[in-house]
């Protein structure tokens, strides 16, 4: 049975680069560009293994988001990977304190995406 794997990401060029990697590694993978939407999907798919969550989108941003998601005990329990182009000195332990279960910086290097994936799904 596929691992699947949420994406959220508002630039669709970001999702569909780790949509083809991720399948390609056997996942799998369904996408949402807003936090709004991921929600949604998070709770009518109840066998995600992980969310890759960007960090800065309009509206609801990643911190919000895993704000909401914590508050919801039907989703809390699905790990989040922050994926941010952030990178500045604090912004790791921020995203972890937030509840993702680990941090990835973009450009994404696919190897430390798949180790993080496989550590926590």
């Amino acid at each position: 049975m596929k691992k699947k794997i949420l994406i959220v990401d508002d630039d669709p060029r970001n999702i569909f680069a780790l949509k083809l990697t991720l399948k390609s590694e056997g996942f799998e993978v369904i996408s949402a560009s807003m936090a709004d939407e991921a929600i949604r999907m998070m709770i009518q798919n109840t066998d995600i293994k992980v969310v890759l969550m960007d960090m800065m989108m309009p509206e609801i941003d990643g911190y919000q988001a895993m704000d909401i998601i914590s508050q919801n005990p039907d989703i809390a329990k699905i790990p989040v990977i922050a994926v941010t182009a952030q990178a500045m000195t604090g912004d790791r332990e921020k995203c972890l304190d937030a509840g993702a279960k680990d941090y990835i910086t973009k450009p994404i290097n696919v190897e430390l995406l798949l180790k993080a994936i496989q550590n926590i799904a």
